[in-house]
């Protein structure tokens, strides 16, 4: 939806940004929070990939830790900066949460922050995405919107 939305002027508005708050910074491989509703067999959101999830974690809590804010600050400052994105829905469960979140406004990521949050959060391309790939020289920029990460990844053809 994305490319369609770049393609028509449209924002996107993005909904569970930090994912239930598993990419809040609470959690990492092998720790989870005392108090937490996944402690609960929560199952949303679905965790598809559970070593893609703690390679994002890391990064996230690379950077936060770097420059002293939360993990949530840092995965909200990035999504904001995505094309596409108008708004997003904060799922914040109390003021001290909220706060946080609203901190995010003030995140600027530098380029290489940027850039390292993409690369290890870069979906494998599906069907027919992986066939346009092929043709990215004749694409505009919404279906590029998606695919310009792949395209720079991609090798020279003999």
């Amino acid at each position: 939806l994305i490319p369609l939305a770049v393609d028509q002027g449209i924002g996107v508005q993005v909904w569970s940004p930090i994912a239930g708050g598993l990419l809040s910074g609470k959690f990492r491989k092998g720790v989870t929070p005392d108090v937490t509703r996944h402690n609960n067999n929560w199952g949303e959101p679905p965790i598809r990939d559970e070593a893609r999830l703690y390679a994002i974690i890391e990064v996230l809590a690379k950077i936060a830790d770097g420059r002293g804010v939360s993990g949530a600050q840092v995965a909200l400052s990035w999504l904001a900066g995505r094309p596409g994105v108008c708004s997003i829905v904060l799922g914040a469960r109390n003021e001290t949460q909220l706060k946080d979140n609203l901190a995010s406004v003030s995140l600027v990521l530098s380029a290489e922050e940027r850039q390292e949050l993409d690369d290890v959060s870069l979906l494998p391309l599906l069907y027919p995405y992986w066939h346009q790939l092929n043709a990215a020289s004749r694409l505009g920029p919404a279906d590029l919107s998606l695919l310009a990460p792949h395209v720079a990844r991609m090798k020279p053809r003999m």
